[in-house]
């Protein structure tokens, strides 16, 4: 869940602090490909530009459509306000896959795979960023397509909050959660982390719970959580987490979903646990979107310039105006992102 159209809010960023963090032997990898199975945008005449290869016109396949003098029209990719990245992993002989989120609609994730022909049972494990339903819903599909799924599902304890959105002059918005029952009666085994933990063999790790230490990137203030008998303020959304990924001779990959925990937080964190490896790219929603989050991102840009990423892809609710000032600020290191997109990192 990331969109934010209420006026901006006077709540101060709540700092959250971990605990200590032990540095983590992150093993490099040989090459990363990243594709995006659902964002905000498709564009089929969106050029190639440095790691990314788009599908273009010719990309992806027709349907039968008796109202064309041809009887056949493109089946076009689908864009949702959801997010969900493929993440294929090259190390040695090895090559190994996980998806990370699952996007909005039960169907968008698996048609898209259908049209880029990719077998969804390549995949090994699902990583949830967090529990908003925006990069869970798409799970459905999944289930549906591979019948048992029989795969990892790995997660924050706080994912299955039951949470709703408070916003001034407007009915409480409650958002939808994922059925615990739901995923183990399809056969997915639950793995609850709150911690650092590492996936395929120690190839990727994913950050677990972030500590918010830059004191001006907030979470998502609107939210509340049902404690078992009252809402209260959960505005950290502590489930936030995002993946690390090091790539030999560049640096480390970041993925992130919605970053609640707030893109910079998220980068430093990723550079902390594994000894400062530079960072190398930033991918995934950035939330910068809507009047509370926009006037930060002068300080957001500040402080992800000084990492100096040489792959900038901010995605799904990071937000027009924060894209324009990311576009000019990182010229060619800036990569706009679309469904279908396929990174060679």
């Amino acid at each position: 869940m990331c969109d934010d159209h209420s006026q901006p809010a006077r709540i101060p960023p709540v700092l959250h602090e971990a605990g200590p963090v032990e540095q983590i032997d992150l093993e490099p990898v040989d090459s990363v490909e990243i594709m995006t199975l659902m964002d905000n945008l498709t564009d089929i005449f969106m050029p190639d530009q440095g790691p990314a290869r788009r599908p273009g016109p010719g990309g992806i396949p027709n349907r039968s459509a008796a109202i064309m003098a041809g009887g056949e029209a493109p089946d076009a990719l689908i864009a949702e306000h959801g997010f969900s990245m493929l993440v294929t992993v090259h190390k040695g002989a090895s090559t190994r896959r996980v998806l990370f989120d699952a996007g909005t609609s039960p169907d968008g994730v698996v048609e898209n795979m259908r049209r880029l022909d990719i077998d969804p049972g390549s995949i090994e494990a699902i990583v949830c960023s967090h529990g908003h339903f925006d990069h869970t819903a798409g799970i459905e599909g999944l289930i549906r397509t591979l019948g048992r799924a029989n795969m990892p599902v790995l997660i924050h304890p706080h994912f299955w909050r039951q949470r709703r959105v408070l916003l001034p002059g407007i009915e409480p918005r409650e958002i939808p959660s994922v059925s615990k029952r739901a995923l183990a009666d399809a056969g997915f085994t639950v793995v609850e982390q709150a911690q650092p933990s590492f996936l395929l063999d120690g190839s990727v790790l994913i950050t677990g719970e972030v500590p918010r230490v830059t004191g001006y990137e907030p979470g998502f203030p609107p939210q509340q959580a049902w404690l078992g008998d009252r809402w209260e303020p959960d505005p950290l959304v502590l489930d936030d987490q995002g993946l690390i990924i090091n790539v030999r001779g560049k640096g480390l990959i970041v993925l992130t979903g919605c970053g609640h925990a707030g893109i910079v937080n998220i980068c430093r964190y990723a550079r902390r646990l594994t000894g400062d490896q530079p960072l190398y790219a930033a991918m995934g929603g950035f939330h910068l979107n809507g009047p509370f989050f926009e006037p930060l991102i002068p300080r957001v840009l500040d402080d992800l310039h000084a990492m100096n990423p040489q792959v900038l892809v901010p995605a799904h609710c990071t937000g027009w105006r924060a894209q324009h000032a990311m576009s000019r600020r990182f010229g060619e290191a800036f990569i706009p992102n679309t469904v279908g997109s396929r990174f060679q990192l």
